[in-house]
């Protein structure tokens, strides 16, 4: 076999002979990985079940272990759902303070992931085949020469860390040479923000918000509720604030429309010099100290501007202003002043030192904190070549570091460069040495939460494909030999705990992996920030400023794979995004007015260039409403060129365009802009966001009142003169036949007050009822098969957007049954309306009768496609064959574990017994699922209040599923502002 061969996974598809074999290697690599699951894989240590679960493992009952993925170095605590030995799913631990028993699409995806048979599986030296003790080798054998015996040559390049493991082996490193220097390259962060919080608190720190204490939100670019370490969390807290008495409210500045945006009651479209002019003139509003003006507030409202600053004035002490990573140093710092200046600091935002290694003390010196140096010091280095070892762990810096270092050529000049992850991505192409990494669920480690409150990961399957944990490898580094990742996390801890015998260390060890947490965990103390430090700061200048330019190119983290992490992850890839709706692809966003200024369209093709010409690139545009003009924004993580065939070549390449080093920003930067005459298709899930005039979303407003506490209550009526639909209301004359439930009848509520758009529940769904992936070509027919569809509707007028979760209505009437030839759908006992997969012959009779479209015909074998599906399949669920029609079953597996549950106790099922999966997934518990006939049940008690309608009511279909509609709230109105 030739050399390209035998890396065929990691280079791009092929015609003919050589895709054949691709598809051979990857189904030998997958067939593999599942004979080792099936023969007893779980990892040689013991490994302990969340705190509820039996010790014994059952024929067909799952296992749920306690566990940590990491989001940007951090830990969002999990449970890890097992099936006879396989991790299946993935959902929130509730008792850890990063998920609260939520989970984003991302972490649920991550079980993909862990079966992907393109991982990389061999460790390789300049792309030819080596061992793990020959990787060893080379670089003990780097670290003796005599100009390298106290480090002078040793580079450490690593993400974010907050491991208590590895931060320990990092200090334990610096102890042994002195003189090797660790960076941290973080492409998802903001380096203005970094930049900031060196000068103000003298080292790195994380800012902590509890939107839960707040009762005014300004949102400036910031994404509160996306895919971070802190994401799920603020989500779940701003909502509990919102239903709160009197209710929160959230205004959004922002570029591109988001997750925030949609949640606001007012948002507005402007570029980052606009948003830093804003912040400017609320601050002169409320008469913040040492104010220093930059920008004219012509960018928005005057009026609009004045009566956001009142009522953050009216909300001092219980209001927050969240800078994002577009604004410049300057904008942070204004962020900063106005939140000092409203006393919100130490209540509704905190701010923690980020954890750091610590130099052991030799020869009686005291020890001291190791700081890491960022990436433009290491290219540096290396291009006058004082690095002779550089360690990469979990970083691709050749993909996804700003193009204006190019890393890639500054690598050439290291003698014994050694990378560490996943895949073999663009990185470990360009290295030396390239060793595979295991996942989160296949190794132990530790992790601190974005507030800081430890954890254990615990492996729920030994490595699928021979990875190597980085607590393995730097353990070398730190001792002069390898050391297994157990024994190293282990003794971390007996470190830290202390504990007086075996006894004790077994009992902490054991309590910490049953719930997730560790024991008596405590969140970091807060750091203190005086005022008279921000004005200071603020009258010493020096912090730089984003100029208004005719076009400014905005660089955002994808919604779905992020920074191109997850680029070889189907799930993520297929997931369309929230407002474009477009999937398998990236695409340049602008609005409407900046699209007919160039005289561009959809699906255009245009060259994007820097001041300087230095960095050119060709993107193909969307014009989306909402979208501020003269902006235009470049979603990363896509263009990979390396790391899996379901990442190659999808989508452009942004991070080229990124500059870090003459910019007031790395993540916006003026750009000129030119049509090439090219033109690009877009496959798309959703190609009408108009209502049409049939209300599929209502709004209703907060009123003045005596019905409620504060006075306030909620407008039976919506605007359109449309009375609510009740569930409970009587029905309209029908030729469906009556039907009576003596047990349960099964229904339920959507609050469309509470959706934000995130798909975690499209992706919950998936990954519950083993829901295929199709591909590009087969989504851009139609032909998706996502059981849930999350419809966005966008009001031209209004300038807003309304997020709706949409799948089988369940109906009473439901028009899907009476044309099906075979019986296939039908209505069960309880009210739902099932499928029988076995019985359907594929008509599509009930599709083409459904007023929802929320069936999806199998066209093709699509599951056979994926060479990993058998490994991660959930045996409760059926695997459909080409031919059917599928659609959503309210979780019907769940609902039968219940019942047998209760049956052997001889009970009724409980109220909250039965969660649905996009129900126990969604972070603003939007979603509530249960038993009608319980007059005292979440879901009756749901349906019972004003805002419940049903979608299409006029149909009299009588859906089991409604939707509480949106709330508007006057109170919060400050303008028309510009939208």
């Amino acid at each position: 076999m030739k050399r390209q061969d035998a890396n065929a996974i990691d280079v791009p598809p092929h015609a003919g002979m050589d895709n054949g074999r691709r598809r051979v290697l990857k189904l030998l690599a997958a067939s593999a990985a599942l004979a080792g699951a099936g023969c007893s894989q779980a990892p040689q240590e013991k490994i302990l079940p969340y705190v509820s679960m039996p010790e014994g493992l059952v024929p067909g009952d799952p296992v749920f272990y306690a566990s940590t993925l990491l989001r940007e170095g951090y830990g969002v605590g999990v449970l890890v759902e097992a099936e006879s030995g396989r991790p299946i799913k993935i959902e929130g631990n509730t008792l850890h303070p990063a998920s609260l028993g939520a989970a984003d699409a991302q972490s649920q995806a991550s079980v993909l992931t862990l079966w992907d048979p393109e991982r990389s599986h061999i460790v390789m030296k300049q792309r030819q085949l080596a061992t793990w003790d020959a990787a060893l080798d080379a670089i003990a054998h780097s670290l003796r020469g005599p100009d390298t015996a106290r480090g002078s040559g040793l580079r450490l390049l690593t993400g974010p860390v907050s491991s208590p493991t590895l931060l320990a082996q990092i200090g334990a490193m610096k102890a042994r040479y002195p003189e090797a220097v660790w960076h941290v390259h973080d492409p998802a962060g903001c380096d203005a923000a970094s930049r900031l919080a060196k000068r103000l608190f003298g080292g790195p720190a994380r800012t902590i918000y509890h939107l839960d204490r707040a009762r005014v939100v300004l949102a400036v670019d910031a994404d509160l509720f996306g895919p971070a370490p802190d994401g799920v969390r603020n989500a779940h807290d701003f909502m509990q604030s919102r239903r709160g008495t009197p209710r929160a409210h959230l205004y959004a500045l922002e570029s591109a429309p988001g997750l925030c945006g949609a949640l606001a009651d007012h948002r507005v479209a402007l570029s980052p010099a606009g948003m830093e002019a804003v912040l400017e003139a609320i601050a002169a509003h409320l008469g913040v100290q040492g104010l220093r003006r930059h920008h004219m507030a012509d960018a928005a409202d005057e009026e609009w501007v004045r009566g956001l600053a009142a009522q953050l004035r009216d909300a001092a002490g219980t209001s927050v202003v969240a800078p994002g990573s577009s604004l410049s140093e300057h904008g942070q710092l204004l962020a900063w002043q106005i939140n000092a200046h409203l006393g919100n600091l130490g209540r509704t935002l905190t701010v923690a030192a980020s954890a750091l290694p610590t130099n052991i003390s030799t020869a009686g010196e005291p020890s001291s904190s190791v700081r890491p140096e960022d990436m433009s010091s290491l290219v540096d280095a290396m291009r006058h070549e004082a690095v002779n070892t550089l360690i990469m762990l979990d970083v691709n810096p050749v993909y996804d570091a700003p193009g204006s270092l190019d890393f890639q050529d500054a690598l050439q000049h290291v003698p014994c460069s050694v990378h560490m992850g996943l895949y073999a991505d663009e990185t470990a192409h360009q290295a030396v040495w390239h060793i595979p990494m295991t996942h989160e669920l296949e190794s132990w480690s530790d992790a601190r939460s974005f507030d800081g409150t430890p954890s254990i990961i615990q492996p729920v399957i030994s490595p699928l494909y021979g990875g190597r944990s980085p607590h393995t490898l730097l353990n070398l580094l730190a001792h002069g030999q390898t050391r297994d990742a157990h024994a190293c996390v282990r003794e971390t801890w007996r470190s830290l705990w202390r504990p007086e015998n075996d006894s004790a260390m077994a009992a902490n060890w054991e309590t910490s992996l049953r719930q997730g947490v560790v024991v008596d965990a405590q969140p970091d103390p807060a750091l203190n920030l005086d005022i008279h430090t921000l004005t200071e700061l603020a009258l010493g200048g020096g912090h730089t400023v984003s100029q208004a330019a005719e076009l400014v190119a905005v660089f955002a983290n994808d919604s779905n794979i992020v920074t191109g992490r997850y680029a070889n992850n189907t799930w993520l890839q297929e997931l369309p995004r929230p407002y474009t709706k477009i999937s398998w692809d990236n695409a340049a966003l602008m609005s409407p007015a900046t699209a007919r200024r160039h005289g561009i369209r959809s699906g255009d093709i245009v060259s994007l260039s820097s001041a300087d010409a230095h960095a050119k690139l060709r993107v193909p545009v969307w014009v989306q409403p909402g979208h501020a003009d003269g902006v235009v924004t470049l979603p990363l993580g896509y263009g990979r060129r390396h790391g899996g065939s379901n990442a190659h070549g999808r989508g452009f390449d942004a991070y080229p365009l990124l500059d870090m080093q003459h910019a007031a920003t790395r993540r916006s930067r003026p750009v000129l802009l030119r049509a090439t005459g090219d033109h690009h298709a877009f496959a798309r899930t959703q190609h009408e966001m108009t209502q049409a005039g049939r209300e599929p979303v209502r709004t209703v407003e907060l009123r003045r009142g005596p019905a409620m506490p504060d006075g306030h209550n909620i407008q039976d009526v919506p605007p359109t003169g449309k009375t609510a639909h009740h569930g409970s209301a009587a029905a309209a004359p029908s030729l469906y036949p009556a039907r009576e439930y003596d047990s349960y009848a099964w229904g339920m509520s959507v609050d469309l007050d509470a959706c934000i758009g995130c798909n975690a529940c499209t992706l919950a769904c998936q990954a519950e009822n083993n829901i295929p992936v199709v591909g590009p070509e087969e989504v851009a027919r139609g032909r998706e098969m996502h059981w849930i569809r999350v419809d966005l509707y966008w009001d031209d007028e209004k300038h807003k957007s309304q997020f709706q979760p949409m799948a089988c209505q369940h109906c009473e009437n439901a028009p899907c049954e009476v044309v099906c030839p075979v019986g296939a759908t039908m209505h069960d006992s309880e009210g739902l309306n099932v499928q029988v997969y076995n019985r359907c012959v594929g008509t599509r009779f009930c599709s083409n009768n459904c007023p929802y479209k929320v069936r999806h015909f199998n066209f093709f074998d699509y599951a056979s496609k994926d060479p990993s599906s058998a490994a991660h399949a959930n045996p409760d669920v059926t695997v459909r064959q080409r031919g059917v029609m599928e659609k959503c079953t309210y979780c019907l597996q769940r609902i039968s574990h219940a019942r047998i549950e209760a049956q052997k106790s001889g009970r009724a099922i409980q109220d909250g017994e039965v969660v649905t999966a996009c129900q126990a997934t969604c972070p603003t518990q939007a979603i509530v699922f249960g038993d009608t006939n319980d007059p005292q049940s979440r879901v009756s008690r749901s349906k019972a209040s004003p805002r419940n309608y049903a979608v299409l009511d006029e149909l009299n279909t009588r859906p089991r599923t409604t939707y509480l509609a949106r709330i508007d709230n006057p109170l919060a109105k400050l303008g028309d502002g510009d939208g």
